[in-house]
């Protein structure tokens, strides 16, 4: 195996867990918090950017295989490791969530309805909205907003 292929897969691995770990802090604080109905296999899979994956593989993987001191690379990981754990504390893991997942002051008009409020979550069929005048999060079905 070249040594630049099992760079690659050293840097998919490592992303791997780095990537569970930041949408398991999501999942936990932000997801649960406001009970919206998704797993965590789909939370993962549809948040996913591949660019921002690949980018952080191919960084890793180089940094693993090719830099021959360990105490860097240790300390490299170790650091991210620590911050993408940070999501695992529940204001940490909110916040986080808000800035990847939520939109903030929308308006969707649904049916013969007008919702003023705030995207929680936009699934693959469905929005999970934050109606700012019922107070409350309401579940619309994607294929009936009308923009």
């Amino acid at each position: 195996m070249s040594k630049l292929f099992q760079a690659f897969l050293t840097g998919i691995f490592f992303t791997f867990i780095l990537d569970f770990f930041l949408f398991l802090g999501i999942f936990q604080n932000y997801i649960k918090l406001h009970e919206i109905d998704v797993y965590y296999n789909i939370l993962f899979a549809d948040n996913q950017n591949i660019f921002i994956f690949m980018g952080f593989s191919i960084l890793i993987g180089f940094l693993v295989i090719y830099i021959n001191n360990n105490r860097i690379t240790a300390t490299i990981l170790a650091t991210l490791f620590l911050l993408i754990s940070l999501t695992l504390i529940e204001s940490v893991g909110e916040s986080v969530g808000q800035m990847l997942l939520m939109k903030k002051d929308k308006t969707i008009q649904w049916k013969s309805y007008t919702y003023h409020g705030d995207i929680y979550y936009d699934d693959r069929e469905s929005l999970s909205f934050y109606d700012y005048k019922l107070d409350k999060i309401i579940l619309l079905n994607k294929k009936e907003i009308q923009e």
